[in-house]
C-alpha cells in the first residue's frame, strides 16, 4: 500500500492487492512443477540419463536416474514458485523464474532421455549448445535491428523481410562472383534496401509503421520468390551455389569443455553477432550516439531543441539497421545452405518477439534470442530420439516458447516513448 500526493493533497492510498504478477507466475510455476515431478517422474525410467559433454555418446557425462531426476527437478522449479509465490523481494525475481523454468525443463529432459531407446538415452551438450547458437542468429542479427530502429523511435515490422532480402542477394551475388566476402555486403545492402523503403515511407511520407513493415515483407516474398523462380531455379549451378564460410577456431578458448568446441569453433556470423551485441550495447549506454538516439526513441521534440537532427538520426539508423538484418539473413546462405523461396519462416517475427522479451536491449535480445533458439533446437533432438510426442508438437515448439515468453512471462513492458509516432518538425 502506498501513498501518492500532488502538490497540497494527497490522494488516497493505492492498494496493490495480493495478487501481484510476481506472485501469479510463481503460482502457476508452483503448480507446472509438480506437474512436472508427478507426471514425468511417472513417465520417466529407471535408466540413466546422460548428457555427454561431447558431440556424441562417448567422453565424460553428467548422469542422473531418470525417475529420480524427473522428480527432484521438478520439485526445484515448484520451490522456486513458492519463492515467487510467497513474495520473496523483486531482486530476486528473476533468479527464481530462471531457476523454475530451468528446472522445469530438465525434469522434462530427464523423462525423454531416460526413455529414449537403447544407444539413444544421452544428449549430447555440444552439439545442443552450438545448434542453438546457429539456430539463434538470425534471430540475434533481426533483434538487433529492431533495436537500432525502435530506440530511434521507428517501429520495425519489417524484419522478415531483411533477413529474406539478406538471404536472398547473398545468395545470388555469392553465387555469381564465387566471394563469400561479395555475397556479405550484398546481403548487407539487400537488407538496406528494404530499410530505405521503411525510413522513406514512414519518416518521410509519415504512413503507418505497422502497415508499411507488412507490406515491405510481403514485397521482399514476392520479389525474392519471382528472382528465384526465373534465375535460381532454371540455372541454380549460376545462381544459387553460393560460397559458405567455414569454421574459424578461436584458439585456447575452443579448448573450454562444452561451450569452447560450441561457441569458439564456428563461423564468422556467430562471432559477428556477438561482437554487433557487444559494440550496440556499449554505443547506446555509452556514447553521444547512443544519447541523441535514445532521446530521439523517447523525446524526439526535446532532441531537436537541444541541436539533435532527428529525422536525419532516424533515416541513419534505420537503414544501419537492415544492413544488420541483411547480414542475419546471410547466415543462411552464406553458412548452411542455398536459397529458397520463404526461406526465413517467420523467423523475423520471432525475433521481433525477442526484441520485446528483451526489453529493447542488445543484451537482453540476445538472451532471449538463445531462448528461442534453443526451443527450435530441442524439437530437433527430440524428433532424433524417437520421442512419444508428436513431431507436428515439435515443430510448433519455437513458436510455443514465443508466446509463453511474450504473452507469459514478459509481463508488463514500456517501449520508447516515440516507439512508432512520426516527429514533424516545428
Amino acid at each position: 500500500m502506498s501513498t501518492m500526493a500532488v502538490g497540497d493533497v494527497a490522494l488516497a492510498p493505492v492498494h496493490q492487492g495480493f495478487w501481484t504478477r510476481n506472485r501469479r507466475i510463481g503460482l502457476g510455476l508452483l503448480a507446472f512443477g509438480l506437474a512436472a515431478a508427478i507426471a514425468f517422474g511417472a513417465l520417466a525410467t529407471g535408466e540413466l540419463a546422460r548428457f555427454t559433454l561431447s558431440e556424441d555418446a562417448a567422453g565424460a557425462a553428467l548422469e542422473i536416474n531418470g525417475t529420480a531426476g524427473a522428480i527432484l527437478f521438478g520439485l526445484i522449479a515448484a520451490a522456486a514458485g513458492g519463492g515467487l509465490l510467497f513474495g520473496v523481494p523483486k531482486r530476486w525475481f528473476t533468479l527464481l523464474l530462471g531457476i523454475g523454468v530451468v528446472g522445469f525443463v530438465l525434469s522434462f529432459l530427464c523423462w525423454q532421455v531416460s526413455a529414449a531407446p537403447a544407444g539413444q538415452n544421452f544428449m549430447p551438450l555440444v552439439n545442443i549448445v552450438r545448434n542453438t547458437f546457429l539456430l539463434a542468429l538470425p534471430l540475434i542479427f533481426g533483434a538487433l535491428a529492431g533495436v537500432l530502429c525502435e530506440r530511434s523511435g521507428v517501429v520495425n515490422v519489417a524484419i522478415e523481410g531483411q533477413l529474406l532480402m539478406g538471404a536472398f542477394a547473398g545468395a545470388l551475388f555469392g553465387s555469381l562472383t564465387g566471394s563469400v566476402w561479395v555475397g556479405l555486403v550484398a546481403a548487407a545492402i539487400g537488407g538496406a534496401f528494404i530499410s530505405l523503403l521503411l525510413a522513406v515511407f514512414a519518416i518521410r511520407y509519415l504512413v503507418d509503421q505497422v502497415v508499411m513493415g507488412i507490406v515491405l515483407n510481403l514485397l521482399a516474398v514476392g520479389l525474392t520468390g519471382f528472382l528465384y523462380e526465373r534465375l535460381m531455379q532454371t540455372d541454380a549451378a549460376t545462381y544459387n551455389q553460393p560460397p559458405h564460410f567455414g569454421n574459424w577456431s578461436i584458439p585456447l578458448l575452443s579448448e573450454i569443455p562444452v561451450i569452447g568446441p560450441a561457441i569458439f569453433e564456428s563461423n564468422i556470423f556467430l562471432y559477428l553477432a556477438l561482437v554487433l551485441v557487444l559494440v550496440i550495447h556499449f554505443g547506446l549506454f555509452r556514447t553521444r550516439w547512443g544519447l541523441r538516439t535514445r532521446s530521439v526513441g523517447e523525446h524526439p521534440t526535446a532532441a531537436d531543441t537541444l541541436g539533435v537532427r532527428v529525422l536525419r538520426l532516424r533515416y541513419r539508423n534505420v537503414l544501419l539497421a537492415g544492413a544488420v538484418a541483411g547480414i542475419g539473413g546471410a547466415s543462411y546462405t552464406l553458412a548452411l545452405y542455398t536459397f529458397s523461396k520463404n526461406m526465413i519462416g517467420g523467423k523475423g517475427f520471432i525475433a521481433l518477439a525477442a526484441l520485446i522479451f528483451g526489453r529493447w536491449s542488445p543484451t537482453g535480445a540476445l538472451l532471449a534470442a538463445l531462448f528461442f533458439g534453443f526451443a527450435d533446437q530441442l524439437g530437433t533432438y527430440l524428433s532424433a530420439i524417437n520421442s512419444v510426442i508428436p513431431s507436428d508438437f515439435l515443430a510448433m515448439l519455437p513458436y510455443l516458447a514465443t508466446i509463453l515468453a511474450v504473452a507469459g512471462l514478459v509481463g508488463r513492458v514500456r517501449a520508447p516513448a516515440a516507439d512508432g509516432k512520426p516527429y514533424i518538425k516545428g
